[in-house]
Parts: C-alpha cells; structure tokens; sequence
C-alpha cells in the first residue's frame, strides 16, 4: 500500500519536545493539581507528546537498522529474512506518526459523543444499526479507550431504536469523524426465512466532547427537562424511580436525554454534556457551511449522505464512496479494525486524493 507521507512530519520531534518540556513546567506549579479536569486534559497531552516522541525516535532507530541491513545486503549477506519484520513494523510506526500529523483540526483531539440511528426498515435496520454498535465498542477496545453508554433504546425484536456512547481516548473525535454520515449494509437477510438480499441504512452522527473553557451560551429560560423511567435492564430502582432525564433545547429544538445512571443528577449532568457537544457542532457547522459556499472544492459531511457501502452477499467487500478506499476482509472490519478506512478518509480530507489516486484502491 503506498503512503504519502511529507517528510516534514519525522522531524516535529524538536518542537513536541519544547511543548513537552512546557507541560513539565506547568506540572511542577504547586497548583496543578488543584484543578482536577484541568491537570487530567495537561496529563492526556503529556501521553500523547511522549509517545510521538518516542515514535519519531523509533522511525530513526529502525532507519538506522534498515541502513545496516541493506549494507549487508549489498556485500553479500543474506539479511532478507531479518529486513522483512523491520519493515513492517517501520510502515506501521509510519502510518502512526501519518495519521497524528493529518489530525490538525481544532477539536481533533478532543473525546467524543456517538449517536447511531436506524433507518427505515424495521428489525433489518435495528439489527444493522447494533452491527455498527458493536463495530465502534471493538474499535475502542483494540485502543483502549474508555466508553460510556449513556443512552441505548432496545429494537422491537432484534436490534436498537439508538444508540450513544462517549468515546473517552486521545483523538477520538479527529478519528470518528471519518463515520459521520449513512452506511449501507447489503445482505442475506437472517430475518427473512425465504432468505432474500436485503439493503439496511443506518445513520451515525460525532460531536467533540466539550471542555468548560469552551463556552456555550445556553440559557436555563431556553430549556425544557423532562424526567422519567429508565426502560431496559437496570434492575428494580432503575425501573421504578424517574431517574432519566431529557432535555429540549427551544430555540434549536435539540434534544438530548441520558438514563445510564441511577443518579437523575448525574444523568442531568451527562445530558448537559451531549447538549454543549451538540450545540457547538451546529455552530461549526454553520461556518463550514458558509466556507463551503466560496470554496471550489466541497468537503461533504451532510447527514444524509451515504459514505460507506458494507457488502455481505453476492460478493463480500467494504467500499468507502468518499475516498473509494476497499477492504475485502469484511468480518475484520465488523470486527473492529477501522484504520485503513480511517486513514484513508484522513488523507482524503487533507489533500483531496482518493484510493484511486494513490493506488489504494481494490477492483470493485
């Protein structure tokens, strides 16, 4: 698979490390932990500047390897079987070190907010919309990031009616942007017993989880709070105290609800969050829109948009229609493993260019 990776992106070392030795200062301040959100945000910044650190230091050590190797190759040395494992893992460091230079944007590294709906189709479309689920609770498995399933509304026989979830890791946000939008499940319905081929659509929307330094006019006057009985499991208080909470923003008719937790204060707090994470989205939607207006080329994130078909029958393949980027192994994808995919959108959002174009791309 070829990378088009800018040089310029091995030698940040240099400048992470100033803002590294920065974070240092501002960890030995006596104060520092005295703002508990504050000193969490500085210490998540800390992770992520030591480990691109120590990637950019890793890319010069396997360098180096790879110099030797091919010296010795030259004079005669058979080193093939030792070449081939430093070079896999020096293109995986690559695509590391890629990925954290294309994720720029201002919110990029914040955590995120997961929302997943069906579309129309009854049981096919709750199931695909679970499918997905499942997708994005692996992924964040295989990255170790922290979620929390703050609202889940089961489907009448299979499935769910919606989904969201806060995704809590480093660059969450950057990285999920890449599934905002329709995705397209074609298959051999498990449901239909003269097992025909089925086309499901779901919808999956992200936001950026946002931080009290940001700042979100919203006015209590503005806000109408419902309370009522969590559905699902959760045992006999959930199911018998008005623990749940739903909040209508008037002006934008947004609404939020929450009913993870048995506190109504705490589901009141984690819906206020969803709130401000929306609310913030819609405006940086308007200026992204207003951008698009006197911009030649469009970036197209509209709900609505079908950005990723998921074949299952008569062949078996994954295609994104944005970047035109491929994958044929498609239980690993449904499995969780998303970074090709993400990747590729990534480079897609930067530069403009496809699969296509940078011969990424699988036969259809």
């Amino acid at each position: 698979m070829n990378r088009h990776l800018p040089s310029g992106v091995i030698f940040d070392a240099p400048k992470k490390q100033v803002e590294l030795d920065r974070i240092g200062e501002i960890i030995s301040d006596p104060d520092f932990w005295n703002q508990p959100e504050k000193s969490q945000k500085v210490m998540q910044d800390r992770k992520r500047l030591e480990e691109a650190i120590g990637n950019a230091q890793k890319i010069k050590d396997l360098t180096d390897e790879l110099d030797t190797f091919f010296e010795l190759a030259r004079e005669g040395e058979d080193v093939l079987s030792e070449i081939e494992p430093s070079l896999r893992t020096y293109a995986e460091v690559l695509s590391t070190l890629e990925t954290e230079m294309l994720l720029s944007g201002e919110n990029d590294a914040r955590p995120a907010i997961m929302t997943i709906h069906p579309g129309a189709g009854g049981t096919e479309s709750q199931d695909w919309a679970e499918m997905l689920m499942r997708m994005y609770l692996r992924w964040c498995e295989r990255k170790s990031f922290g979620v929390v399933i703050t609202d889940r509304l089961e489907g009448e026989g299979a499935g769910i009616k919606s989904v969201t979830f806060e995704v809590n890791g480093p660059n969450a946000y950057g990285l999920l942007q890449s599934e905002i939008g329709v995705h397209r499940l074609v298959r051999i319905s498990p449901f239909d017993s003269a097992a025909r081929r089925h086309t499901s659509f779901a919808s999956v929307f992200v936001y950026p989880q946002i931080d009290d330094e940001i700042k979100i006019d919203i006015r209590v006057e503005d806000l109408r709070i419902d309370t009522f009985r969590s559905g699902g499991a959760g045992g006999q208080h959930v199911n018998m105290t008005d623990s749940a909470v739903r909040i209508t923003h008037l002006p934008t008719n947004t609404v939020v609800q929450c009913q993870n937790e048995r506190s109504q204060i705490k589901n009141r707090a984690s819906a206020m969050k969803q709130l401000r994470a929306k609310l913030y989205e819609a405006e940086l939607e308007k200026k992204r829109e207003e951008s698009r207006k006197t911009e030649a080329s469009k970036l197209e994130i509209n709900f609505g948009s079908q950005i990723r078909s998921y074949v299952l029958a008569p062949y078996r393949m994954i295609k994104d229609h944005r970047t035109k980027f491929a994958v044929g192994d498609v239980d690993r994808v449904l499995d969780g493993d998303l970074e090709s995919l993400m990747h590729s959108y990534l480079v897609w959002r930067k530069t403009g260019k496809t699969a296509k174009d940078s011969g990424d791309e699988l036969p259809d």
